[in-house]
C-alpha cells in the first residue's frame, strides 16, 4: 500500500522540478531580450581639427552648443543648435532631439559638455562626439566662427 503514496510523491517532486526549470528559463530569456534592446551610447572625443573634419564630411553631425545664450551670441560654430546646460529644462530639451543622429557637443572649455554626457547616455542617444577644448579650443585653432 505504500507504493502508490511513493509514486505520487515522486511525480510531485518531478513535476515541481520541471515547473521551476521552465520558469527560470523564461525569466532568463526575458532578461536577455531586455538587455539586447538597450545599447550603450557611443561617445567619441575629438579636438578642433577632428571636429572640423567631421563637419566637412558627408555624414556631418548636428552641432550642439550647450553654452549660455550670451556666450552663443558672442560667437558659435556655424549651424549650431543652442541648448543651455545651466537651464532647468536642459534634459527635457535634449530629450526632444532625434536620438538616432550624431551630435557634436561642446561648451566653452569642455567642462559643462563633459558633465552633460551622462544625460545623453541616460536618454539612449546612439552617438555623441565631444569637442575636447570646447569652443575656446575651436576658436584658438583658427576655425571659423559665426556671429
Amino acid at each position: 500500500m505504500k507504493l502508490p503514496s511513493l509514486t505520487f510523491s515522486l511525480f510531485s517532486v518531478l513535476g515541481l522540478s520541471l515547473f521551476f526549470n521552465i520558469a527560470c528559463e523564461s525569466e532568463e530569456k526575458a532578461n536577455t531580450s531586455t538587455e539586447s534592446k538597450a545599447e550603450a551610447t557611443k561617445i567619441d572625443h575629438v579636438d578642433a581639427a577632428g571636429a572640423a573634419s567631421l563637419l566637412a564630411s558627408a555624414d556631418k553631425p548636428v552641432v550642439l552648443d550647450i553654452r549660455t545664450p550670451a556666450e552663443f551670441a558672442d560667437g558659435h560654430i556655424e549651424g549650431a543648435k543652442m541648448i543651455d546646460f545651466q537651464a532647468a529644462d536642459f534634459e527635457s530639451k535634449v530629450a526632444e532631439l532625434d536620438r538616432d543622429k550624431t551630435y557634436l557637443v561642446h561648451c566653452q572649455g569642455g567642462g559643462r559638455s563633459t558633465s552633460s554626457l551622462p544625460v545623453f547616455e541616460k536618454l539612449g542617444f546612439k552617438h555623441v562626439v565631444h569637442l575636447d577644448g570646447g569652443f575656446g579650443g575651436w576658436e584658438s585653432s583658427g576655425q571659423p566662427v559665426a556671429k
